[in-house]
């Protein structure tokens, strides 16, 4: 992956909002959520949530795939996964240091 994909998906996360939806759409996987889904489920009107859906959208870490008259977004798990890769690649100096990262959920908890 390209760093300007790299910047991109990142830019895109940088806002909260953004954020929470990328995340919200993670964590139910595959069959993804439609608009209004994700709307009453993060408490965001419909117009910020298009623009935030196009946003992610257009850095590649969901794709809308039509369902009849609905849009169901989904996480782009590939590109996500992209992402990860590249900040990690390489680290530690190639050394195995798995053991020292802890999931992200077990931080957030000690908060």
């Amino acid at each position: 992956m390209d760093e300007q994909n790299i910047i991109k998906a990142l830019a895109a996360l940088s806002h909260v909002s953004r954020l929470r939806v990328f995340r919200t759409l993670v964590v139910t996987g595959p069959e993804g959520l439609t608009p209004g889904q994700l709307c009453e489920k993060l408490d965001i009107p419909a117009a910020t949530m298009s623009f935030h859906l196009k946003e992610l959208s257009n850095a590649g870490l969901v794709q809308p795939i039509r369902d009849g008259r609905n849009l169901i977004y989904s996480a782009q798990f590939d590109h996500m996964n992209g992402v990860i890769a590249y900040l990690t690649e390489n680290c530690c100096e190639g050394r195995n240091c798995a053991t020292n990262i802890h999931p992200a959920h077990n931080e957030a908890h000690h908060e």
